[in-house]
């Protein structure tokens, strides 16, 4: 298989993005998983934080824990977190609390408020 250029690589990770479901969430390593890009968590970032399309729900996709990647206290940290209150989740601290995610099997018992 052919390798894929940035730019290709930047539109699959656009695409899976906007496949996230209102409610859903994904955490940066399960979505470049996906793609199959093991170990791709960091190129999934690169290629959320380099978009320009303000309809993208870049807010669905989180850290491992549940966990905005933005500093708290940032801009970017306050508006993904309204817009993932908009959606009905939950915070604790700045963890998100899924209220009604379609996440994986693996994503909902690491993002378990009880762990």
């Amino acid at each position: 298989m052919k390798a894929l250029s940035a730019a290709e690589l930047d539109r699959l990770i656009l695409d899976a993005t906007r496949a996230i479901p209102f409610g859903g969430l994904r955490s940066y390593g399960s979505l470049a998983r996906q793609l199959g890009l093991p170990r791709g968590a960091r190129r999934v970032a690169r290629a959320l934080a380099g978009n320009q399309d303000p309809d993208l729900p870049w807010h669905r996709v989180l850290r491992a824990g549940a966990r905005i990647a933005f500093p708290p206290g940032s801009a970017g940290f306050a508006e993904q977190r309204r817009r993932l209150i908009a959606e009905g989740h939950r915070f604790v601290g700045a963890r998100v609390i899924a209220v009604h995610s379609d996440a994986d099997a693996l994503d909902a018992a690491l993002w378990s408020p009880d762990r």
